[in-house]
Parts: structure tokens; C-alpha cells; sequence
């Protein structure tokens, strides 16, 4: 066994040998979360990605099964394209896997024909069809996009743009899907066959979010709404792939034509409370100093 692997004292199964959760992604915004949360819960553990000691590249297969072995449940995020997963979970169940648990999209089976997350749909198509017990969390929007990813630079400026208009969006918190994820995965046996929405308890729009981000933070923050063009152009001059651009775009387009600004109760089912509220969010950032201009 890897030993990259966090041990508690607690087995599960047969011969004595605790179960192994692989975090795929470890790294990553959720991964690193979720790994966290199992270590305090004495859930034996294995991190891997593209810089872990245990190492997994969705693009390089050869690596898939030295990464799966003696796992009997995975966290999957996946990949930005469509299709490895298929592969992914035939590797994981010859490996011995019992459980995948894979992050997607808030509403994914109500995307239409939109060009829009069409990785995340074809990964829950890889898990449903395959010979193991799944557990799929669809999250709407994360809170932390606004301190820790694409919306983080453009606030620190003084402004978002994007072209998100006047419907609104259900934004969870990374925190909430973190702790739903490490639950399932303690306990998937309880959760199998199950799809989860995770949201927060309220939809608010970009402008709303943008205000109450200003207020805690004490910074005068516009919000402007831009095509779908221009807002591709302007991550392609921040240095974003024009294809992966036009992907985040078609989010938006997606979202203003679609009707997944519903909240879900995803959160509560599984960990037996409300969600965190955005202003929550909001304030814990700002305390943080999320938005502090930069001498």
C-alpha cells in the first residue's frame, strides 16, 4: 500500500484492512477539502494528483492503476474533457473499487443541448453505467469562486464583468460540499444510487453577491454585465486557452437560458442541517482579508 495513505484505528470489510478512500484531485479546491476531513475522521485516505506522491493525470492512463490499488472508494472529479471516466471506472472495479463518488454540476440533466459541461455529463453517464455503487453530487456555483479562483483578480481591481444577467444562482459553499463529500465517503454504502444538489439556502444574483462582497470587504466593488464575446476575449487576454474561455462563457449562457436557479436540499440530506448562507461566506473572506487591495 501507498504510503502517502492516513491510517485511523478503525477497519472496515473483511481481513481486518481499513477501507482506503482515493481522493482524486487532492490538490484542488474540493480535494484538499474533502482529504482534510477524512484525515480528522480517522477515514483512511490516499491523495492523488499530478503533484501527490501517490500521482494521477487524467491524461496519462498508465498511472491509473499503481493510484487504485487496494482503494475501495473514490472522490472523482472529472477531467475537463469528455470520456475518460468510462475507462476510469472499468480500471477502478477491476482494481477491486466498490463506490465512486463523483462532483458534477448543479441540474446537469437539465442542461439541454447546451456546449456547456458536457465533461461532467459524460462522467455521470461513466458511473451510472458502471458495475459499481455510485453516489453523484451536482454543486451549483461556489462561494470560493469569488475568493480563490477566476472572479478572485478582477474584484482585487474593483470590479466583476461577466455576462450573467438577472436570473440568479443558488451559490454553495466549498466548505458544505466538502463535508457532504467526506460523509458519503465514510459511509457510501448509505448514500449508493443517490444524487445529491448541492446549494445554498438562498439564490442571489452576480450584482447581489458583488454588493454584499463589497459591503463586508468596505471597498466600493461595480458589477457590469458583458457579451458572452467580449468576456471570452477578455479571459483570453488574461492568458486563459480561447477553448477553455468560450467554455466558461457558455456557462453563463447556459444559466440565463435555463431554470436551475432553484435551491436543493442536498446538503441537508445528507449532513442533517441548512446550508451555509452567502453572507457567511461573505464574512468569514473578508475577515481573511479575501479583497484586501494590494500596496
Amino acid at each position: 500500500m501507498s504510503n502517502d495513505v492516513t491510517h485511523s484505528g478503525s477497519t472496515h470489510g473483511t481481513g481486518g484492512n481499513a477501507d482506503v478512500v482515493l481522493v482524486l484531485g487532492a490538490t484542488g479546491k474540493t480535494g484538499r477539502r474533502v482529504l482534510a476531513r477524512l484525515r480528522l475522521r480517522g477515514t483512511p485516505a490516499r491523495p492523488a494528483s499530478r503533484s501527490s506522491p501517490t500521482r494521477f493525470d487524467w491524461s496519462d492512463p498508465g498511472g491509473w492503476d499503481a493510484a487504485l490499488r487496494g482503494a475501495t472508494a473514490v472522490y472523482v472529479v472529472p477531467p475537463s474533457v469528455p470520456g475518460p471516466v468510462h475507462e476510469f471506472a472499468a480500471r477502478a472495479e477491476a482494481a477491486g473499487v466498490r463506490h465512486l463518488v463523483l462532483l458534477s454540476g448543479h441540474g446537469a440533466d437539465r442542461w439541454g443541448d447546451s456546449a456547456f459541461g458536457l465533461d461532467m455529463r459524460s462522467a455521470e453517464d461513466a458511473v451510472r453505467r458502471s458495475g459499481l455503487e455510485w453516489t453523484i453530487l451536482r454543486a451549483s456555483n461556489f462561494n470560493q469562486n469569488f475568493d480563490e479562483d477566476v472572479f478572485h483578480a478582477p474584484l482585487l481591481a474593483g470590479g466583476l464583468a461577466l455576462p450573467a444577467g438577472p436570473v440568479p444562482e443558488p451559490f454553495v459553499d466549498l466548505e458544505d460540499v466538502a463535508d457532504v463529500a467526506a460523509a458519503v465517503l465514510a459511509e457510501p454504502d448509505r448514500h449508493a444510487g443517490r444524487t445529491y444538489e448541492l446549494t445554498g439556502p438562498r439564490a442571489l444574483t452576480f450584482p447581489e453577491a458583488v454588493e454584499l462582497i463589497s459591503r463586508a470587504s468596505g471597498r466600493p466593488l461595480t458589477y457590469t454585465r458583458v457579451s458572452p464575446d467580449a468576456y471570452t476575449a477578455a479571459l483570453v487576454a488574461e492568458g486563459l486557452g480561447e477553448e477553455d474561455a468560450r467554455h466558461v462563457a457558455e456557462m453563463f449562457v447556459m444559466m440565463e437560458r435555463q431554470d436551475i436557479s432553484d435551491t436543493a436540499d442536498g446538503v441537508t440530506a445528507v449532513l442533517g442541517r441548512a446550508p451555509r448562507t452567502f453572507e457567511e461566506y461573505v464574512v468569514r473572506a473578508a475577515a481573511a482579508g479575501a479583497w484586501r487591495q494590494r500596496p
